[in-house]
């Protein structure tokens, strides 16, 4: 494990650090994009030129040419979920090696690998930050597991790093392809809110049970919405999500759920979302694939008491601070005893809070910059891992 082994590099000039393979900026969309705005613009500000490749939700409204401090460069995109983000990275790579030329390049998923020796053969080091175990999403049929597997053997072989977001994905990728990464988690945003605007939904602090995720299995929505709906509960059940290419699954949903089960849709006003997470009485969390979880880590920056699916991503953030379950007989058995005694989600909420100040944004972009600095006066790595697999992950 190399998560710290950057931080005696000497500081050189400032760095031309570009970032693609995701939506990019302004962040309205999940994890990688919170990590490149949070880390893309500290970096700015420490004197760093940042390029963000994105792609924008809404053609007719172009993006800023600046954001934050950091360029952005809006490029299209096919509008089809296993072509999306490829085609936009595709047109990233080609534009970064015609015009840009970076000291660094990082790379958000392990999808996008197969543009990695592109970038080796222009002598651009490059880090890949691998994400999850994205093969093992119930979203993806035979064809798409295999390519996902595929993929993160290419990012072995053709990264100069790996960035792991959790423990158990850098132990993954040690056992699985004896591959070694930086390990930087995302950071926690410290939430300080008021609750008035819960009104506006008819609810009140302590007054509700909130779930806020993507509808894809691995999330577990149907599961938390099948043991709620099992429970005696008194208060409603509120769920935050949807899924453009989950019409099925939301259908289970819909259908699982009773006249408690409150199904907002997608929250894009941010403010009120975060009401949400410091409102509820307990917020359940059933992301299973993913490592870190930006969603889990703004529960806890709202000080939300947590109960979150047992698996060690979700241990790993929560500690003693969270409670765990597997199954809906198991979320039926944590609604009741929650509604039984608030006091004590009020007291897991506070401990919440202490993990949340684990995860600083100062100190993920300090590992981002050092990692950085590191990759540009190394340059390209003539010798990386094979991405051969040792088999202790079988598919």
């Amino acid at each position: 494990m190399t998560a710290d082994s950057t931080a005696s590099v000497p500081r050189p000039d400032r760095l031309r650090i570009a970032m693609l393979g995701t939506r990019g900026v302004p962040a309205r969309y999940g994890g990688f994009e919170t990590a490149i705005e949070e880390v893309g613009r500290r970096l700015a500000e420490r004197g760093h030129q940042v390029l963000v490749y994105s792609r924008n939700p809404e053609p007719d409204t172009p993006l800023p040419r600046l954001h934050q401090g950091m360029r952005v460069v809006e490029l299209p995109a096919l509008r089809k979920r296993s072509l999306e983000t490829l085609s936009h990275t595709a047109l990233s790579i080609r534009h970064l090696l015609a015009r840009v030329h970076p000291d660094v390049a990082i790379v958000f998923n392990a999808a996008n690998s197969p543009f990695l020796p592109a970038l080796r053969a222009a002598r651009i080091p490059v880090a890949t930050h691998v994400d999850g175990l994205e093969w093992r999403r119930g979203k993806w049929g035979p064809t798409g597991r295999r390519y996902y597997r595929a993929a993160e053997a290419l990012a072995v072989r053709y990264s100069d790093a790996l960035i792991a977001d959790a423990q158990g994905i850098a132990d993954y990728y040690a056992d699985e392809f004896k591959a070694d990464t930086d390990l930087i988690a995302y950071g926690a945003p410290q939430i300080a809110v008021g609750t008035d605007r819960l009104a506006e939904l008819g609810l009140q602090a302590g007054g509700f049970h909130l779930v806020v995720a993507r509808f894809e299995i691995e999330n577990h929505v149907d599961v938390i919405v099948d043991g709620y709906v099992r429970s005696q509960a008194r208060l409603p059940l509120v769920v935050v999500g949807s899924a453009p290419y989950a019409n099925e699954y939301t259908a289970r949903i819909e259908q699982l759920a009773d006249i408690r089960v409150r199904l907002l849709g997608g929250v894009w006003d941010q403010d009120l979302l975060d009401q949400l997470y410091a409102g509820a009485l307990i917020y359940y969390h059933g992301h299973s694939v993913g490592g870190t979880n930006p969603s889990l880590l703004r529960a806890i920056g709202a000080g939300a008491a947590v109960d979150a699916f047992d698996v060690s991503f979700n241990r790993e953030v929560l500690g003693d601070a969270g409670r765990y379950w597997g199954t809906a007989a198991d979320v039926t058995a944590l609604v009741g005893s929650a509604e039984a005694d608030p006091d004590a989600q009020a007291h897991r909420g506070e401990l919440s809070r202490g993990r949340a100040a684990l995860y600083d944004w100062e100190q993920v972009t300090d590992r981002y910059e050092a990692l950085c600095r590191r990759l540009a006066e190394q340059g390209p790595l003539h010798r990386r891992p094979s991405g051969r697999r040792t088999g202790a992950f079988p598919a």
